[in-house]
């Protein structure tokens, strides 16, 4: 498809079709989907009619990717050149063009070897090769989708030049035309390519390591290469277990196999690092410029590039499952999701062009037939109606006004992808750089996330300081909530595991029964027939669960600016466990960069934690406008509510999953640190790939500039129409001129567009 125009003629051909009820083409992705009960042959058939055909059901294979990817190194004219020739049509269009130039150059010099009317045959030929393929498919939509469009326009302003002796003027309509498809098309397959680079990223083969057993001696008789070096904690003597080296096709390795992965490779698939330590360059898939440090335990991801060690990977996913696969088809999904732009014109073309035809007959006949005015061109040179109105059909041909989003915001998506930053359509795109107000998860988002017990507390026995062990009774309280919270994976519950685990006591007391967890409260277990209750205030305020604190548990106190969990055994409050979060080391520098790039935008901290907690971290990191604590899920979400009619378009940043819903409330939800998080990707508009708030600047700096350009596209496509329209009326427009003035916007719309690949 050159451009968006073929998509709708193929939704208005397949529609017609019996049994079809609805059915979508995108014109970026190449993907058609039908919701009816329709044959597949029926499909073909009707797409054979129209000039199109199915690509292979077995998809693109892993040599096309690469070449695509390969094509996307080359720029430029001999770029351009090379995608000329691989289409049979644009080649004979090229021999064409060869054939018009030879023979103006042979009438100029010799006219006597090549008279006007041996010119006018010449030309007449070249119209006849090089516009068939242009008259057949105006046909076509005409026939069978019931279409006015572009290529129609196009055949009417070239027959109807040979039809008033323009011959020269036909050929140059025709051969320019056909230029300006090839350069939509050409915009688009670079889009497209630069999607297919995703997936040429992850690797074809990978380096499998099996195991057997034998002795030293038998070892060295083994046919396969064998690991001597790249790993540790295998010896060589007899009865000790041994690798060898088996190369296959990386979509075949299965999960949980040991994968050898070699200085300056690329990881095949997802895993965590088994043996080794080396620096991973993980900017294709995360957007990170500076290589991670990587060692046992660590998660690495496929199509990151290993730096100057060997490192043995063990598989968590699946070649198609991998983060590069997801993000890939994550992206291929978002460029098939229109923006309200795009819907917009592809509204517009439909009405578009049958209205520019009937105003190209008006302005023919009205003159002609109401004010005597001449039908052809006088003797004087003065250009006749007739002309005017071919002329006309030329100057309002849609194609750049077509073409110029679609490009813009496919360019744009792939930008952002390469940055580590999904965004989940053109239409989430819009969103982003419509947004006023930008609200904050704190724990996982503006914090570390990995809180840590910094107090424990009795009514009878207080330490500031959670290192000082002394207290038995203190120790019973950690380990009576660490029995509770054996179950849960919240932060504050690894941490207060953690600390028991420190101290000791993490297994003093049985796993509790009957665990039940309260939202945004605490939870609740049973230890040797005793209820324990860990949570915080709320939830021990409506003596439910205990009786109310005692006054020298309150929140008041100096260093209480910490989360705080209180302990009851039975119907009596034990003791407290204050655990604190610190901000994460980029947070400050992430939110100077976003105010000072944006500094109307209003930030908000939305955080289920005590007030003085929030207002610690809020001070730590600075630049949060407004701070709203001690919320529960259904309070953030009327919080958001609250925020968007109070300041605009709301974006929700959080994990993912803890903040589900306040994300699918915002206009926009972003999740954080989402490398390897699959429900992350699925739940959120927006993804960041790193756990770094600085990628937030950059995504709506791209959306805006994303905006701007589909705007300035819009207004060069519609005023050179209208500055072209204006001297047309008056006849002093040519039709070579026309159509070079459409070439023209069309070259500048994409080029302008494709500028995001690069932004």
């Amino acid at each position: 498809m050159d451009c968006g125009s073929c998509a709708l003629t193929i939704e208005d051909g397949i529609r017609q079709l019996p049994g079809v009820r609805e059915v979508r083409v995108d014109f970026t992705t190449e993907l058609m989907l039908i919701d009816g009960d329709v044959a597949e042959p029926l499909v073909e058939q009707r797409l054979a009619q129209l000039g199109f055909r199915l690509k292979p059901a077995a998809g693109e294979s892993p040599d096309s990717k690469l070449a695509a990817v390969a094509g996307l190194e080359r720029r430029g004219l001999a770029s351009f050149v090379a995608f000329l020739w691989r289409e049979r049509r644009l080649r004979i269009a090229g021999l064409g063009a060869c054939i018009a130039l030879a023979a103006v150059l042979v009438a100029f010099a010799a006219p006597a070897v090549l008279p006007p009317r041996g010119l006018s045959l010449v030309f007449f030929a070249v119209v006849v090769v090089t516009g068939l393929p242009v008259f057949v498919k105006g046909l076509r939509a005409l026939l069978y989708s019931r279409r006015i469009t572009i290529d129609l326009l196009m055949a009417i302003a070239t027959v109807g030049a040979l039809a008033i002796d323009a011959s020269g003027e036909a050929v140059t309509v025709i051969l320019l035309y056909t230029l300006g498809e090839a350069l939509e098309a050409y915009s688009a397959s670079r889009a497209r390519d630069s999607l297919r680079g995703l997936l040429a990223l992850q690797p074809r083969i990978a380096t499998v390591m099996t195991p057997h057993r034998g002795s030293a001696g038998h070892d060295h008789d083994h046919d396969h290469e064998h690991d001597h070096g790249h790993h540790a904690g295998h010896g060589h003597d007899a009865g000790h277990e041994h690798y060898h080296h088996e190369t296959m096709p990386a979509d075949a390795v299965p999960i949980g196999a040991r994968v050898l992965v070699r200085p300056g490779e690329r990881v095949p698939v997802d895993g965590h690092v088994l043996a080794g330590e080396s620096s991973l360059n993980e900017a294709a898939v995360t957007g990170e410029s500076v290589p991670v440090a990587k060692r046992a335990g660590d998660a690495v991801l496929a199509g990151t590039v290993n730096g100057e060690g060997a490192i043995e990977i063990e598989v968590t996913r699946t070649a198609a499952d991998s983060t590069i696969a997801r993000i890939a088809r994550l992206v291929e999904a978002a460029q098939a999701a229109r923006s309200p732009a795009e819907r917009f014109i592809d509204r517009f073309a439909r009405w578009y062009t049958p209205a520019v035809v009937l105003l190209a007959c008006a302005l023919v006949l009205v003159p002609v037939l109401a004010f005597g005015q001449p039908l052809l061109d006088s003797a004087d040179g003065r250009h006749g109606w007739l002309y005017r109105g071919l002329a006309l059909l030329i100057i309002a041909c849609p194609c750049a006004l077509v073409i110029s989003i679609p490009v813009t915001v496919v360019s744009s998506l792939t930008r952002l992808a390469q940055l580590g930053v999904l965004v989940k359509g053109g239409e989430r795109l819009d969103a982003l750089a419509d947004v006023r107000v930008i609200a904050f998860d704190k724990t996982g988002t503006l914090t570390v996330g990995r809180p840590a017990v910094t107090r424990v507390a009795t009514p009878d026995c207080t330490h500031e300081d959670a290192a000082d062990s002394a207290c038995g009774a203190c120790d019973d309280v950690l380990a009576l909530a660490a029995s509770v919270e054996s179950a849960s994976e919240h932060p504050v519950s690894h941490a207060i595991r953690t600390a028991a685990g420190e101290r000791g006591v993490g297994h003093r007391f049985p796993a509790a029964s009957a665990v039940r967890a309260i939202a945004g409260r605490g939870i609740v277990g049973d230890i040797s027939g005793e209820r324990i209750a860990v949570g915080s205030e709320g939830l021990f305020a409506s003596g439910e669960h205990a009786r109310p604190m005692p006054p020298r548990f309150d929140d008041a106190r100096p260093g209480a600016e910490r989360t705080t969990m209180y302990v009851s055994r039975g119907e009596r409050i034990v003791g407290l466990i204050g655990v604190e979060d610190e901000p994460r080391a980029d947070t400050t520098a992430a939110l100077r960069t976003l105010r000072a790039a944006f500094p109307k935008i209003r930030t908000a901290m939305l955080t289920g934690d005590n007030a003085q907690v929030a207002a610690r971290i809020a001070r730590a990191v600075e630049g949060i406008d407004e701070v709203h604590a001690g919320l529960l899920p259904a309070d953030k979400m009327r919080e958001i509510g609250r925020l968007r009619s109070t300041h605009g378009v709301v974006a929700m940043v959080g994990d993912g999953i803890n903040d589900a819903p306040a994300l699918a409330g915002a206009d926009v939800g972003i999740a954080m640190g989402a490398g390897g998080t699959a429900q992350a990707m699925e739940s959120a508009d927006v993804v960041l790939m790193q756990d770094d708030l600085h990628r937030l600047p950059h995504a709506l700096a791209v959306a805006r500039a994303s905006r701007r350009l589909v705007k300035q596209n819009i207004a060069l496509s519609l005023g050179l129409k209208l500055a072209f329209l204006a001297i047309t009326i008056p006849g002093w427009a040519t039709l070579w001129l026309a159509v070079a003035a459409d070439v023209g916007a069309t070259l500048l719309v994409t080029m302008n567009g494709m500028r995001m690949l690069r932004a």
